[in-house]
This record gives C-alpha cells, structure tokens and sequence, in this order.
C-alpha cells in the first residue's frame, strides 16, 4: 500500500518556538509538547528520520536537547507520535461517519478529504514511512494496527456504498489499497510552498476517486 521513499532536499519550515512567546498559553506544557512533535515532523519529512537528530530539532525550537526529554523520551517515541498526531484526524473522520446518515459514498469522500489533508500536512511522511524505520516492536505493531483500522474502515465504506447503490461494484480490498496508496504517495512530492494548498490537493484527489466510483448511468 505504500510506495517506496525518495529523496527530499528541503529544509524544514521553522515556527514560532513556544519558548519565546511572551503570552501565556492556556495549557503551557500541552502547546510545548505539541510543537516539540510538530518540529519533529518538519525535520523528520525535510531531512529522513536516520538524518535528524534530537539537537536540529532543538535547535528549530530554540531550545536545549535535555528540555526534549521533558516531553518525549527519545527520537523514536517522537516520530511514533508524529505518526499518532497525523493519523487522529483520519480516525476521527471515521467516527463522524459512523455517526452520519449520509450515502456511504458521500462519508466515504469526507474521511478521504480528511486523509488526504493528513497526508499533505507535517505529518505526511511520519504517517507513510513511520512502520520502516526503527521503532521498537510494541511501537511497530501499534502502527499496523492503526493502518489496519484506517483500511478496514475505507474497505467497509467501500462495501456499504455498494450496498446502498452509491458506489458501483468494485473490489473493496483492492479498491481501498488503490486509494490508500494513491493518497500516501502525496507525502513524498507535496510540500507547504506549493501553490496549490493541502485543501485543494485533497479535493483534487478525491474528486477524481469519487468520479471513478460513482455507478454507472449517474
């Protein structure tokens, strides 16, 4: 379902550092927590996990190494939530479509917007390569269980649409690898200097999908 990596030489897109805002946050070690996670993803997806070390990332936050470790333990604990931060939205999508009324073609299109968005941001490449890298095996089968949920459920909106006559007869294991694989390829060409947005690249996508899906004669 996920193709093969390929090189990327760009630099990681540097954000405002937590540290050096004067404002109070509203929950201070959960806003740092989650930039420490988000500036991982940006080197992870700029430089390959092998290529960073915890001191770029530091070093992006403004930071010393020791103030990670009040967040996360090690590099790997941050790309595995890398991988959790970017896959929660699509998660999410599933539960508002277990909860929609709509054509299962139409909550099938919602979660694959979602997903494609996921794919596009940060976290795109920690969510297509996170199972390749050197994550301990508690880590490793977490993350398969996770992609398992994530292709079960398109699989199980595939089959329900063609139940409900929204989506012509297909293959749903086969159809729901080929979207999958699709969407996570965006992660190894897209970036946020794009003239085209993580919005638009998902609509863009999408649209094509739900067009080949559609029954015949509508």
């Amino acid at each position: 379902m996920i193709p093969p990596a390929m090189s990327v030489n760009h630099s990681p897109t540097r954000s405002p550092s937590p540290w050096r805002s004067r404002r109070k946050a509203r929950s201070d070690r959960g806003l740092k927590r989650e930039a420490v996670i988000r500036a991982a993803a940006r080197a992870f997806n700029a430089r390959g996990y092998h290529n960073t070390s915890l001191d770029d990332i530091a070093a992006t936050l403004e930071v010393t190494k020791p103030t990670l470790y009040y967040y996360v333990e090690n590099k790997e604990q941050l790309l595995f939530e890398c991988f959790c931060a970017g896959l929660e939205p699509v998660r999410a999508a599933f539960r508002d479509a277990r909860a929609s009324d709509q054509s299962a073609r139409a909550r099938l299109r919602a979660v694959l917007l979602r997903y494609a968005q996921a794919i596009a941001s940060e976290f795109g490449w920690c969510m297509v390569r996170a199972e390749d890298q050197d994550l301990s095996d508690d880590m490793r089968a977490h993350v398969k269980a996770l992609k398992s949920e994530i292709d079960q459920g398109i699989r199980r909106l595939l089959r329900e649409g063609v139940a409900d006559g929204s989506i012509a007869e297909c293959d749903p294991k086969m159809t729901a690898f080929a979207l999958a694989g699709a969407l996570n390829w965006i992660a190894h060409w897209y970036r946020d200097n794009q003239p085209q947005s993580a919005a638009q690249i998902a609509a863009a996508f999408v649209t094509l999908f739900e067009n080949g899906l559609l029954p015949r004669g509508t």
